[in-house]
């Protein structure tokens, strides 16, 4: 067993936390008007959807102090009017299989997912005017979505003409026409997001404002393993852009895996490699980003235990990425605090259907209110090895259908990735893309690379890649050169006119020797090495872990340093501790943490002198040992705001939603001679001496509760 003093790991700092005016650090999307139900106190109400409610529903969030913003599909909506032209439906501009099959969003039967047309975008811009009219802060476009296996569409084909200025071609006839079909719908949708949010900017400024432009979507791994295209890191190239949501949930997580030959669910580990690749698109360039975590997810039939383990996963997946401090809190309160759904698992038998369990409700206010505080400017690791990178690209959803699509359980990137991160190496996503960004490299001492799912979109890459080598970065190449998709016409081989390979290319630019194929080669200050192997193989059993983490390990000791592995990933953001202790790991050992703490997981806000972790269990702790305030709130189930420190009083305002539990654990100088709140709520409170905390449980009240408490 072993045992931490987080007091004395390595301490890094994140990057510093710009003021927001007005705050927008945690968020939450509905379509529902304002209720006391679903009020949970977050900075912004995203409005999701202009209809003729939509001023209405904005007035109402405003009116309850919340900062507003406006969501829709980019892809989809509820778009029906434009879809029905005089009783016809424009079928050619939905996206549609070989045989026929339109793509249809959800149940819907006029709504597809669209191919957006010129006339389409003029909709678009449309539709958000009103929202742009209203004076929100922000405008999200959601889930630019192209699936892979469609482009048989009249539309597809004409926007193929236009673009490539050559006739269309069957996406599924050659492994080249299913590149370039998928590279058309990457540029499409960010044709589309260009042009709607240059109309939304404009419009701003003419009534002598700003707004924000964000686009909620989902990870480049997931989209890739789910077989759509969208343009991910494409929109940093778009001035308009203001940021992501990182639409990262049970829902995308729990997508099976394959690790040593084993395909299983690994939520925890697929949520942190998503989160780390969707903030790798925006850390070179400063932009916004909001990690999104659900209590649910769109799929209705799992119980609420599996629910709550697979929030807490994601939670603290999203937490061990210490940069990123704004939050989608939760989508679609509604269904969270007024859904049914089953009391038990899938697996044991069809069961009743019921609300939220209290105490699930007054967990999920406790971590949503922690996420507000996550700003901090202390952070300290408990990990193995850092600086450890996997280069992934865009266009790992380019090869994802046929004629010859790429490895179902996309080992051209988990084959690499689980290997480190089950043996507690934080290893972090790079996007290939952002290469040339100032900097992009410079955290890093060893990246890996392979071109057997993916493909590097320009030459200006293995440029800044061999810059970085040269001043001291190792970099490892897994590949056999055997994919076909080398083979596509690009600009590594001549358009097509030789047999060239993208990592022939990076050999030639890299200017190593063939000894490189061997063993690790100096070049400049850093080495290189190339593995010919094929990642999705060496996913199929423990032979294959082991060689990459080998491969890494003699990299790291040419530059005189170990690798150094462990079964758990634990950080420190200030008071806050955030742990996980890895299954299929390299030890069976539970992590210990001394404390005193406040198990932010229970939503009763016990003390605990000390938490203790086994294989796949994860914690979010507030430690009581570290310096803070003489008087404050430490943690609460409801939103807390407008502390104030007085002579021998601490005053402080709750908030959550009506019909919830509430909590709090309040620090205090010495004990509590009077609690008092105003308007009048029933309290229960506890002196708790070892740690000088007062506890309180209190029903939630939709509106701001003003505590008093004397001491």
């Amino acid at each position: 067993m072993k045992s931490i003093c987080l007091g004395v790991v390595l301490l890094r700092s994140a990057l510093p936390v710009e003021p927001a005016m007005p705050p927008d650090n945690t968020c939450f999307q509905t379509a529902s008007p304002y209720g006391p139900a679903i009020d949970i106190g977050s900075d912004m109400a995203i409005v999701y959807g202009v209809n003729d409610t939509f001023a209405e529903r904005v007035a109402g969030w405003r009116e309850h102090g919340y900062n507003v913003g406006m969501m829709t599909g980019i892809a989809w909506g509820g778009y029906g009017d434009y879809y029905m032209s005089n009783g016809v439906f424009k079928k050619e501009e939905v996206q549609t299989a070989k045989d026929g099959r339109l793509f249809m969003h959800g149940n819907s039967t006029t709504v597809g997912y669209n191919v957006p047309s010129d006339s389409y975008i003029a909709y678009i811009k449309r539709m958000v005017e009103p929202a742009v009219d209203a004076g929100v802060a922000a405008i999200f476009l959601e889930e630019p979505e192209y699936w892979a296996k469609t482009g048989w569409s009249e539309g597809f084909k004409q926007a193929w003409q236009q673009f490539y200025g050559e006739p269309w071609a069957p996406p599924d006839a050659s492994v080249d026409a299913q590149y370039r079909a998928s590279r058309l719908k990457y540029e499409l949708y960010y044709r589309a997001l260009k042009e709607v949010f240059a109309h939304v900017k404009a419009r701003a400024k003419d009534q002598g404002r700003e707004i924000d432009c964000v686009v909620p979507t989902h990870s480049l791994i997931n989209y890739a393993q789910w077989r759509i295209v969208s343009p991910e890191s494409h929109l940093v190239d778009l001035d308009e852009l203001d940021g992501y949501i990182a639409q990262v949930w049970t829902g995308t997580a729990r997508s099976a895996n394959k690790f040593r030959g084993v395909v299983k669910e690994r939520t925890f580990e697929t949520a942190y490699l998503e989160y780390g690749q969707m903030l790798s698109m925006v850390r070179p360039t400063g932009r916004k980003v909001w990690f999104l975590a659900d209590p649910v997810e769109d799929n209705p039939n799992r119980s609420w235990n599996d629910y709550k383990r697979n929030y807490e996963c994601t939670v603290v997946a999203s937490l061990l990425w210490p940069e990123v401090h704004r939050y989608e809190v939760m989508p679609w309160p509604r269904r969270i605090f007024k859904g049914a759904y089953p009391k038990v698992d899938l697996d044991e038998k069809a069961a009743d259907r019921e609300g939220i369990p209290a105490d699930y409700a007054s967990e999920i206010l406790v971590i949503i209110n922690a996420l507000n505080e996550m700003g901090q400017k202390e952070v300290r690791h408990d990990t193995g090895t850092r600086g450890i990178g996997l280069l992934v690209s865009d266009t790992m959803m380019f090869q994802r259908a046929e004629p010859s699509a790429s490895d179902p359980h996309l080992g051209g990137f988990y084959g690499l990735a689980l290997p480190l991160l089950k043996a507690g190496v934080p290893v972090e996503p790079v996007q290939l893309e952002t290469t040339t960004q100032r900097g992009c490299l410079r955290p890093y001492k060893v990246l890996l690379l392979t071109y057997e799912h993916q493909k590097p979109l320009k030459p200006g890459y293995h440029e800044a890649l061999r810059k970085w080598v040269r001043k001291g970065g190792c970099l490892l190449f897994v590949g056999e050169g055997a994919d076909p998709y080398h083979h596509v016409r690009a600009w590594w081989n001549d358009e097509g006119r030789t047999s060239a390979t993208a990592r022939d290319a990076l050999v030639r630019s890299l200017d190593v020797s063939p000894r490189a194929f061997e063993k690790p080669v100096k070049t400049g200050r850093g080495y290189v090495h190339f593995v010919s192997a094929n990642p999705s193989q060496l996913q199929e059993n423990a032979d294959g872990a082991d060689k990459v983490l080998d491969s890494v390990r003699a990299l790291l000791r040419l530059r005189g340093q170990e690798l150094e592995t462990q079964n758990h990933l634990c950080i420190r953001r200030g008071p806050f501790v955030v742990a996980a202790v890895l299954d299929e790991s390299v030890s069976e050992e539970p992590l210990r943490l001394d404390g005193p703490f406040i198990d932010l997981f229970d939503p009763a806000l016990p003390i605990v002198t000390q938490c203790v972790l086994h294989p796949n269990e994860r914690a979010l702790l507030y430690d009581l040992i570290q310096p803070g305030p003489a008087a404050g709130v430490l943690a609460a189930a409801a939103r807390v705001k407008a502390e104030r420190v007085g002579e021998g009083q601490l005053a402080f305002t709750l908030r959550g939603p009506e019909g919830t539990t509430g909590a709090a654990r309040v620090r205090l100088p010495r004990p509590p001679t009077r609690v008092a709140t105003s308007p009048d709520v029933h309290t229960q409170h506890e002196w708790d001496e070892a740690t000088s905390t007062l506890w309180l449980s209190f029903p939630n009240r939709a509106g701001d509760v003003v505590f008093t408490v004397n001491f």
